[in-house]
């Protein structure tokens, strides 16, 4: 299958402004772009495309950084990617690795991060998720728990919003149900880190609010990184990766050095049909 996905944004600043943007498909899925990428970064004042420059993170990451001009720019982009059209990928069986086993780069992912406070957690994660079965059940039964007591709200999307937070005020949005998930399977000394990207209405019925970037996690088990999704709790297709990181303040999809106002955002996801 095919999937189109995109996004039309612009930001205003009143001043020369440094920016950072992760706003495209993972350098993973490059093999899969049929078109694209058609990246056009213009001014809103003038109409002239704003040079910018390509660079790998430390995470491995696709990030441009520019400068907005004063004024404020238009980021355009529309990509068509080949997916296998298959439900992430499920292992019951995957059990967890003991923290001496893990290889060394895996512990950056088990720590306390900016918005993932597994030192707070710690004490009720294990009172929560220590008697159940470690591995694949233990993760599914944090995701379980995250989706049962945390309301999704738009309305109520802070992006200041901790994992602690949110186990206290039992609300948020994709993110804030990604970090809690993260940081209790932290507290749980399995590896997780942070997911964003595209997923569209794919297989499922048509959430009529309006497109957005969506955020999931990746949980380190039997030797491998496997993808959860405590928002939706379940075997999505379609899903085409933008950036991982320990939390969203390593890949924040767009990062200004100065004050921005966001004036539009649209985000495109859809099954290409022949």
């Amino acid at each position: 299958m095919e999937i189109r996905c995109g996004y039309r944004i612009e930001v205003v600043c009143y001043q020369p402004t440094p920016t950072i943007l992760l706003l495209d498909p993972h350098p993973s899925r490059d093999a899969d772009i049929v078109s694209g990428p058609n990246s056009v970064v213009t001014s809103l004042v003038d109409g002239w495309n704003v040079p910018w420059a390509e660079y790998t993170d430390s995470f491995m990451n696709r990030c441009r950084r520019l400068v907005v001009p004063p004024g404020g720019v238009a980021f355009k982009n529309d990509i068509v990617v080949r997916d296998s059209g298959a439900l992430d990928y499920v292992d019951y069986n995957a059990q967890e690795v003991f923290p001496g086993d893990l290889p060394s780069e895996m512990f950056q992912y088990m720590l306390a991060s900016r918005y993932c406070e597994v030192d707070e957690l710690l004490t009720t994660a294990w009172q929560l998720f220590g008697n159940y079965a470690p591995g694949w059940n233990r993760v599914q039964q944090i995701c379980n728990f995250v989706n049962a007591h945390i309301r999704f709200d738009y309305q109520c999307a802070r992006n200041t919003r901790t994992a602690a937070q949110v186990m206290n005020e039992r609300v948020g949005v994709c993110r804030d149900f990604t970090h809690l998930a993260v940081a209790l399977c932290r507290c749980m000394n399995i590896p997780a880190r942070y997911c964003n990207g595209f997923l569209g209405d794919i297989g499922v019925p048509r959430d009529p609010a309006p497109m957005d970037y969506n955020a999931w996690f990746e949980a380190y088990l039997a030797g491998q990184w496997f993808t959860f999704d405590p928002r939706h709790n379940m075997p999505r297709i379609g899903r085409i990766l933008v950036a991982r990181g320990r939390d969203a303040a390593d890949i924040p999809m767009i990062h200004t050095f100065g004050p921005h106002i966001l004036q539009k955002f649209e985000v495109i996801t859809d099954e290409v049909w022949a």
